[in-house]
């Protein structure tokens, strides 16, 4: 079976990111599709892997509440694996991304005071590996795409590559 993401596809995944909990028929309506073709979708890019789970998106103003900062880390190679570790068991980060340039982790933390990160930051730094951190707090959200996918017409996803 071919699993390339047809325009279709697409589409539905835009606005499975805006709204996972749509019900099947509004999806239909909206993708011009009947409903049986939407659910054999969905039930295709979940057993595919494309869609590998469902979320809550927090609400502004709890965003907004948070404190959130990006954090730069710079590590020695031979302690890279023990730095991950450690960055697992923190509840306060989010995310984290493998980069390119001077830094070799971009961090993403949240949590609740600016004292809570400014403790959160010094801990980071004493992790075995980490040479040098780098850190942003975040002041406000300008874009995101996440509430506004079902506004867009042109689904923010590769055309190309998703071969399964």
């Amino acid at each position: 079976m071919d699993s390339r993401l047809d325009d279709l596809d697409r589409h539905l995944l835009s606005l499975l990111q805006a709204n996972a909990r749509e019900p099947a028929a509004n999806l239909a309506r909206k993708l011009k599709v009947a409903r049986t073709t939407v659910v054999a979708r969905i039930a295709r890019l979940e057993r595919t892997g494309i869609v590998s789970g469902y979320g809550v998106r927090l609400g502004r103003q709890l965003e907004q509440a948070a404190v959130r900062a990006f954090c730069g880390l710079s590590v020695n190679a031979k302690g890279a694996s023990a730095v991950m570790k450690a960055l697992e068991r923190r509840p306060e980060v989010e995310e984290v991304w493998a980069v390119s340039g001077q830094i070799d982790y971009m961090v993403l933390l949240r949590c609740d005071t600016p004292e809570k990160l400014d403790m959160i930051l010094d801990q980071l730094g004493q992790i075995d590996g980490v040479n040098h951190t780098q850190t942003s707090m975040v002041l406000s959200r300008k874009i995101d795409r996440r509430s506004t996918a079902s506004n867009s017409d042109q689904p923010f996803l590769p055309k190309n590559g998703l071969n399964f």
